[in-house]
């Protein structure tokens, strides 16, 4: 029996993830590179490289496996389903559209996955229907996941709740985006004569 890297992104994303918590807790602190801080700094290239590596960072292997476990479960049905490169622009979309807001509208570090695993569970989520509709079990998803960040924003802790919904609102964006540009592709007229010989 064969294993195959059947995701290349998702077990690319989580491997790096691990390999830099490794380091970072026995040869050098490499986490101040993979933390995006609120401070604006143009001339400085690890700025620009901040934006989207904060995504890889990680405090420790209880954030890291509670975000990976969700990434691992739900990436790579969305990386078969979107595709390798599809899937690693919405990551990158979602990382430095969270790090630019924490730069520009919060006084704190930030570091983690877990706005990318907010974005895979609304992704996931969001199915288009056949009559073009919202679907119903997306809503559910916004109100129990998104509705309960917002709620927890208001209390006093160490997470992002911020991140958590932004990645939250981008899944749930990309999934419309995707899915109404694949619409017109899904409309179309199937040959069932195709279907039944395997032919072209």
């Amino acid at each position: 029996m064969n294993i195959e890297y059947n995701s290349p992104v998702i077990l690319t994303y989580a491997l790096l993830s691990t390999v830099l918590l490794v380091l970072n807790q026995t040869v050098l602190d490499l986490m101040p590179l993979f933390t995006v801080y609120p401070e604006i700094n143009l001339a400085d290239p690890a700025w620009y490289f901040r934006l989207f590596s904060h995504v890889l960072g990680h405090g420790g292997w209880d954030h890291l496996v509670s975000n990976f476990t969700i990434i691992l479960l739900v990436g790579p049905i969305l990386e078969e389903k979107y595709g390798s490169r599809d899937l690693l622009l919405m990551i990158l979309v979602t990382a430095l559209v969270i790090g630019l807001l924490q730069v520009f509208f919060f006084s704190t570090a930030l570091l983690g996955a877990s706005g990318i695993a907010f974005m895979l569970i609304l992704l996931a989520s969001y199915t288009r229907t056949k009559s073009g509709g919202i679907p119903l079990s997306f809503l559910l998803i916004v109100v129990l996941f998104l509705g309960k960040e917002v709620y927890m924003s208001f209390s006093e802790d160490q997470v992002s709740q911020f991140a958590h919904i932004i990645g939250g609102v981008l899944g749930g964006l990309f999934g419309f985006l995707w899915e109404s540009g694949s619409g017109k592709k899904n409309n179309q007229p199937v040959d069932d004569s195709k279907i039944l010989t395997g032919l072209d």
